[in-house]
């Protein structure tokens, strides 16, 4: 970005050397032609020609003593090593330039070097600060020009460092005022920038059409340069088009416009163009050192002519030589200098950016290792917590044994241990993604203090609800991660409160636009926690006030619900106090959904009448585990559907060709021919039987999966039969309504 804005200057320079050029006197005519064809050999970055044409028009400029072209030279002079990143020189130059200008009071000229300074500071000194404070000089010096093209490249330049800066609402007035002048010339560079500009703007707001529709503008434009530096303009566009499409994960894309930019950069500024503007850099400041010397001759012919002392004169060359050399050996060592810092750059950045695919690779490996193996976890975990139940409900006699209790806990303890710790990874990778669901609070409450019944039987503890009459019935929002949160927090509470109660209260803060700023509060009587803690139980893997005879989990709950409550725009605060409880108060952003009460009686009402049409459902249960057979047949059978089971994607393709099913439940993970592959091809044969994937793979990481195959739904093992019971009921009722309506 800050080469293209810093040469649009470079180019009205110039171009406004020509029209000066045909009013001045013929030597100085000669001079203005000069600079002219610098400027043009500088546009096609010839960089050796453009600095020895401006190093002839300033030793001219010096002859005849004229100011005015002394500064256009300079100008040229220190815009070619800012183009090559060469900072110091540039600014030392440019200094020269604006000297000389405003000796003659030159608007025009003035105008041009405070905007080459500001571009200098903000752009290749990352000085913001100093940049502006030279932008808004010369546009002092625009606005007294009148002179359409200047203000048009003068705002894209101010524009352009509000941006890069991320202060875009600042930078828009500026971009907006380009656009009024822009309809009064053609100028390519100028349109190339506002489009690129426009472009970045929007993809900023999240305007990824119009982003998308001005980057392709500013390219269009680009594309019909003829010239080294118009294609520098369309390099930068190219990098900006990179970051949009990385900033919206359209990654083949990105790296795409990333592979223009690197190419198009080399061809541009390549190593052979840089070498030559440092070796010419040494030319320059000999022929500078020459000017001082001669100035220094003068005064000493002036001073011999009154003092008449010959040996001043040769004193004074001895140094001016002494003087001379000095500045070549130092300038010839720091060019040697910079280009082995140059190198070193080079390779340290190698390095990193093999320390980074490496560091990338590793990631990935983690995730995925992450992922088997909780899925390999809760498959056989959905067994073990099936067959307890089972055993619970066909020997009543078993359901005091302390032994099953302990088996069953023990299954549901290392179930919540694989899930903190896939939740903890999801969360650090930025994989979660809220869904936007309605659900009734007061009914979801209720269910979560049901669940705890045993644990507060257990420490003899009382859980009270008490919902605000502010709180709409129905919200809007990710029902199981709000559940989450409650879960954890209420377990804590009964864990560490005997003989006492556990309070659950919920309120409306704010309502905006349909949007509500709920407070929950959860708050217990219990033991209590020191103060040196309420932090530092935040923190991942922290545990405090263990107890041998209590299961303290794996010190990942609270540190997941303070993500929890940041991934609703929330914030969460403990009060607690030594044996005197603990209150933990908590904020969510959800949707108001105050029209869904009424329509959620009618669809009980409707769905109990329908469910009673349905008649006995028969279930297809597709499942190559043995143990989830036995636990998934019981469930099923509890529900009083008509059950039958094969072990393959290939038997549930042949028996659905012959056999009718209301429903088929089909497992994802199956030798030889996969869930997924199996719904492709059913759906392939036009059979349109509902199916819901079993898995226990986490849902987001197949979702995309499961609508591309052709799935109705999917259901995590292990799960609540419950759940199960509604999703089967719902989707069998909807089909058979659609097959009626047709």
């Amino acid at each position: 970005m800050f080469k293209t804005l810093h040469c649009i200057i470079v180019l009205f320079v110039v171009i406004a050397n020509s029209s000066y050029a045909q009013k001045e006197p013929s030597s100085k005519k000669s001079i203005s032609e000069k600079i002219t064809q610098a400027r043009n050999a500088l546009f096609d970055l010839n960089c050796e020609k453009s600095l020895q044409l401006a190093q002839e028009a300033l030793s001219e400029a010096n002859q005849i003593d004229d100011d005015l072209l002394k500064a256009k030279a300079y100008n040229v002079i220190a815009t070619n090593f800012l183009e090559f990143s060469d900072t110091q020189k540039a600014e030392q130059y440019y200094t020269k330039a604006l000297h000389h200008a405003k000796l003659v009071k030159n608007d025009t000229v003035q105008d041009w070097v405070y905007n080459n300074m500001g571009a200098l500071y903000a752009y290749y000194q990352d000085n913001f600060e100093k940049g502006m404070e030279y932008y808004k000089k010369g546009l002092v010096f625009t606005e007294k020009t009148k002179n359409p093209i200047q203000i048009t490249y003068n705002s894209l330049n101010i524009s352009g460092a509000y941006f890069d800066e991320g202060r875009f609402d600042e930078g828009f007035p500026y971009i907006s005022k380009a656009e009024k002048y822009m309809k009064f010339h053609d100028e390519i560079e100028a349109r190339i920038t506002y489009y690129s500009q426009l472009g970045n703007y929007y993809s900023h707001k999240g305007n990824n059409q119009k982003a998308e529709e001005n980057f392709k503008k500013a390219i269009s434009y680009g594309k019909n340069s003829t010239t080294n530096l118009l294609d520098s303009y369309l390099a930068d566009v190219y990098f900006l088009f990179s970051k949009y499409y990385l900033k919206n994960k359209k990654y083949e894309e990105a790296y795409h416009y990333l592979e223009l930019y690197s190419t198009t950069k080399e061809k541009i500024y390549n190593e052979e163009r840089s070498n030559k503007v440092k070796d010419f850099e040494n030319k320059i400041e000999i022929e500078e050192y020459k000017r001082q010397i001669d100035f220094i001759e003068s005064e000493k012919q002036q001073k011999e002519k009154s003092l008449q002392k010959t040996w001043i004169i040769i004193l004074l060359c001895l140094i001016s030589m002494i003087i001379l050399f000095a500045f070549a050996y130092t300038s010839f060592r720091n060019s040697k200098l910079r280009r082995k810092n140059y190198e070193d750059l080079k390779k340290v950045n190698k390095e990193l950016k093999e320390a980074k695919e490496k560091a990338e690779e590793v990631t990935k490996l983690k995730s995925q290792f992450v992922s088997t193996i909780t899925h390999e976890l809760r498959t056989p975990l959905y067994g073990v917590i099936g067959i307890t139940d089972i055993i619970n409900k066909e020997h009543p006699e078993l359901s005091g044994s302390k032994y099953l209790s302990s088996l069953k806990f023990s299954a549901k303890y290392l179930l919540s241990l694989v899930n903190d710790i896939l939740q903890m990874n999801k969360i650090s990778e930025r994989k979660i993604v809220l869904e936007d669901v309605p659900f009734n609070i007061r009914e979801e409450l209720e269910s979560i203090k049901n669940s705890f019944d045993v644990l507060s039987f257990k420490n003899k503890n009382n859980i009270s609800i008490e919902i605000d009459s502010s709180v709409p019935k129905f919200l809007i929002g990710d029902r199981i991660r709000l559940s989450q949160i409650f879960m954890n927090l209420i377990s804590n509470s009964l864990k560490f409160t005997i003989n006492g109660k556990v309070e659950v209260k919920a309120r409306v803060l704010t309502k905006e636009n349909n949007i509500c700023q709920l407070e929950f509060q959860v708050i217990d009587n219990g033991i209590g926690i020191s103060k040196e803690y309420h932090e530092k139980i935040f923190e991942e893997f922290v545990q405090i006030e263990r107890r041998d005879d209590d299961y303290q989990g794996t010190g990942l709950g609270l540190p997941i619900v303070k993500k929890l409550v940041a991934l609703f725009g929330g914030t969460i605060h403990l009060e607690s106090e030594e044996h005197k409880g603990t209150k933990v108060l908590f904020t969510a952003n959800l949707k108001c959904a105050d029209t869904l009460e009424n329509q959620d009686i009618i669809e009980k009402v409707t769905r109990t009448d329908e469910l009673e049409k349905l008649g006995k459902i028969k279930v297809l249960l597709v499942e190559d585990n043995k143990i989830n057979q036995i636990v998934t047949e019981k469930i099923l059978k509890g529900f009083n559907f008509e059950i039958t089971i094969v072990e393959s994607g290939f038997e549930a393709i042949k028996i659905l060709e012959d056999a009718y099913f209301d429903v088929v439940l089909m497992d994802i993970n199956m030798p030889l021919l996969n869930g997924f592959e199996t719904t492709r091809i059913l759906r392939n044969k036009g059979i349109k039987t509902p199916i819901i994937a079993l898995t226990a793979f986490d849902k987001h990481e197949i979702n995309d999966e499961i609508l591309k195959s052709g799935m109705d739904a999917v259901m995590i093992k292990p799960f609540d039969s419950k759940v199960l019971y509604d999703m089967i009921v719902e989707i069998v009722t909807k089909h058979k309504k659609e097959n009626l309506s047709k």
